[in-house]
């Protein structure tokens, strides 16, 4: 006999049971109608690009982190990372076919060889929604009012959206003269919450001196944190970049938007968000859990002019953010203590005889036709275990069809049992 292969997955790989897929499935679902509420469609891109494409513009730490290999036919290719630098291509690859302002979400899994820890993954789903075509600051509004409604269509009530412009960042790095400096001291600067300001100074004054190190975290802390110190933040990152500009025009702008719509008590101005990945141009923004800071981003993005530019002639401007959908619920198991539905089915149709079957399978059939996900338990086992099933598949209902043609439920939690006339009234009871 064959030895036996002992059954494992890769570290950073994970298995999903019902419970956990359920509630994936239906997060999913949730957001995809908040996304088609405001005029998103989806679309899809292959796992496997050349590795040219997903490469081409990012720096030496994305591509340690990227799975790349040679294929079968000796072409270098690798697994998509994220799902934007994907979306550049489509758009370039496609945009006879497109029309623009484009608005596209796309839900996906993406891989990154990068070192497990709570909340982070090797493969891990994202969620994407973005808008390419358009440079105006509504369309940055409204990608960022997005991101805020879609976490409240799941349940999740305190969050902060922190944001700030790469534009007015630049400015006050050329002030300084550092300019040639400014991916280093982006990266740095997005440890801040990481390492500390310690470590960040020390690090910084390797490329700015103690003086610059000094201004450049200055800089960053702004006026002040909360929504309440954004325009006096605002005031203070533009007399340190130089003064007014397109940049801080956009700020106001779309502060303003958040003024007019009520939403802006969500919103911080935050100088240290800056987005370590080089292709963000403009307003950039990270999304914190305010009962769990210490999980890391949620939802982050920014906008990004120039991504496209990589495989076409055409400037086309885009603006977009990422749900980390895995993050997301792994803070949100630690926030809420409820256990998680094993199943979708509300009603299962008891099996006493098997002779009977077909009589059970029509009953089946008839619940769903009325609106109740319903299924049949195949084999005449005894009641008990055919309970005990139900239970963990956590069905509220179980039922029996008498000769009759009458149906008899029962609360499977509370045990009380029904007679009923139709499965009409069945359904409705079922429903509550």
């Amino acid at each position: 006999m064959a030895e036996l292969i002992q059954p494992r997955v890769l570290k950073g790989f994970r298995d999903f049971l019902p419970e956990s897929e359920i509630e994936r499935a239906l997060l999913i679902e949730t957001l995809t109608r908040v996304f088609r509420s405001s005029g998103f469609v989806p679309i899809d891109t292959p796992a496997l690009e050349y590795s040219e494409i997903l490469l081409r513009k990012s720096d030496g730490e994305t591509e340690k982190q990227v799975f790349r290999f040679e294929d079968n036919g000796g072409r270098d290719v690798s697994l998509r990372f994220d799902l934007t630098v994907p979306f550049a291509r489509f758009v370039a690859e496609h945009r006879e076919e497109l029309y623009f302002p484009f608005k596209r979400y796309h839900i996906a899994k993406v891989w990154r060889g990068e070192k497990p820890q709570a909340g982070r993954y090797r493969e891990f789903v994202q969620c994407d929604f973005d808008i390419v075509g358009s440079d105006s600051p509504a369309v940055d509004f409204e990608i960022l009012a997005l991101m805020k409604a879609s976490l409240g269509a799941i349940g999740v009530k305190g969050v902060t959206i922190r944001l700030s412009h790469r534009g007015t960042f630049n400015r006050f790095i050329a002030k300084l003269g550092l300019t040639e400096k400014s991916e280093d001291i982006l990266r740095i600067v997005d440890k801040l919450a990481k390492i500390g300001e310690a470590e960040v100074l020390s690090q910084l004054a390797e490329f700015s001196g103690c003086d610059g190190a000094k201004q450049i975290l200055s800089y960053v802390k702004g006026a002040g944190d909360g929504p309440e110190n954004f325009d006096n933040t605002l005031n203070l990152i533009e007399e340190m970049a130089g003064g007014p500009a397109d940049d801080t025009k956009r700020l106001r702008d779309i502060h303003a938007y958040m003024m007019e719509t009520g939403i802006a008590d969500s919103f911080v101005l935050d100088p240290s968000i800056t987005r370590g990945l080089d292709y963000y141009t403009g307003v950039v923004y990270e999304t914190f859990l305010d009962e769990l800071p210490s999980i890391g981003s949620v939802c982050s993005g920014g906008r990004y002019d120039n991504l496209a530019g990589l495989y076409m002639k055409d400037r086309v401007p885009g603006v977009g953010a990422s749900i980390g959908l895995d993050r997301l619920l792994a803070g949100l198991a630690e926030l809420r203590d409820s256990g998680g539905k094993a199943s979708f089915t509300e009603a299962a149709v008891f099996c006493q005889n098997e002779a009977d079957m077909g009589a059970y399978q029509r009953c089946a059939a008839s619940l769903r036709a009325a609106g109740v996900s319903c299924e049949v338990f195949p084999d005449a086992k005894k009641m008990s275990q055919q309970y005990a099933w139900a239970e963990k598949k956590s069905i509220a209902w179980g039922v029996t069809p008498e000769a009759d043609g009458k149906l008899t439920i029962k609360n499977l939690a509370t045990r009380e049992t029904v007679q009923v006339l139709s499965v009409e009234e069945a359904a409705k009871k079922i429903h509550g």
